[in-house]
């Protein structure tokens, strides 16, 4: 099994319950040689780009952006990955620290589903690189809008002028094409969603296009710099030039789910949860005067 850590959080209690839960079941867990320092001596570190091809499954360590990582490391031979929360927010991840044993041993015993998760291929000025979530054309702050037109097929659409121009998948309209005032779409749809956000000119609406089309956008000679992100992550430095081919691609990724229904439920929860104006904390007043009470701290309602 493959370990994939969240960058900087604590990891070391989950880390442990795994650790010992292989030690039982005498299987063998990896991790990339970065994160060597962050686990026990038992588990063998190995260069970067080895940890999914080494492995038979995948466990994420962290929140949808670990997760996320995860997915993109085995997009080439995807392998099942669980995900254990220690994040915020997650919408991928299912697992809780505490149901973490039940789920290995029903992972080692294959008594789970698979739930399949398309991504997005894209040509970056000639570099190839997959988002399962989104990829965004960011403009640098205080220089201006992004300047891009849009073509479909190789047919000219129309133009953007904005701050970001977000392409998503399903699963990742739930993120940065969400906030910027796009539609949640069922994941269980083929479909890309692209989202202006803030626009100025142009095109001002979300398209939403079929997983057969294909999408360029390309920079106009007067758009501003312009910073390429791949789920979150800065994959191109500023530019004033160049274009973005993206594909869709099936069956890129693999998520283990335990119970389909609980998660879609706590998913529903955490969309609610998204357009309350209150910290997590001002929950408690939304509770019933005899529930508010009834602990000193009460847990998260996701």
């Amino acid at each position: 099994m493959g370990l994939v850590l969240h960058p900087t959080r604590d990891v070391t209690e989950v880390v442990g319950i795994i650790e010992r839960w292989a030690t039982r079941h005498h299987k063998t867990l990896v991790v990339r040689e970065e994160d060597q320092h962050r686990v026990p001596s038992c588990v063998e570190p190995v260069p970067a780009d080895e940890v999914a091809a080494r492995a038979d499954a995948l466990i994420s360590i962290g929140g949808d952006g670990t997760m996320l990582g995860a997915l993109r490391s085995a997009v080439l031979d995807p392998k099942p990955v669980l995900g254990v929360h220690l994040g915020r927010l997650g919408f991928l991840v299912e697992v809780e620290p505490p149901e973490l044993p039940e789920a290995l041993s029903r992972l080692l015993s294959k008594d789970f589903t698979v739930e399949s998760h398309a991504c997005l291929a894209c040509d970056v000025c000639g570099d190839d690189v997959v988002a399962f979530n989104d990829i965004a054309l960011v403009r640098q702050p205080g220089s201006g809008f992004v300047n891009a037109t849009l073509a479909i097929d190789g047919q000219q659409y129309g133009y953007y002028r904005c701050d970001a121009v977000v392409v998503s998948t399903p699963i990742g309209s739930t993120a940065y094409s969400y906030a910027a005032g796009g539609p949640l779409v069922s994941p269980a749809a083929d479909s890309m969603v692209i989202t202006p956000s803030a626009p100025m000119a142009g095109i001002s609406r979300s398209v939403v296009l079929s997983a057969t089309e294909k999408i360029r956008l390309e920079l106009e000679p007067d758009s501003s710099p312009v910073v390429v992100e791949m789920d979150g992550l800065v994959f191109r430095d500023p530019a004033t030039e160049g274009a973005v081919d993206i594909s869709y691609r099936r069956n890129a990724g693999l998520v283990v789910r335990f119970d389909p229904l609980r998660y879609q439920e706590r998913n529903q929860l955490k969309m609610t949860l998204l357009d309350l104006p209150f910290l997590p904390e001002q929950l408690r007043e939304l509770l019933p005067e005899e529930l508010r009470h009834t602990r000193e701290e009460l847990s998260p309602p996701c």
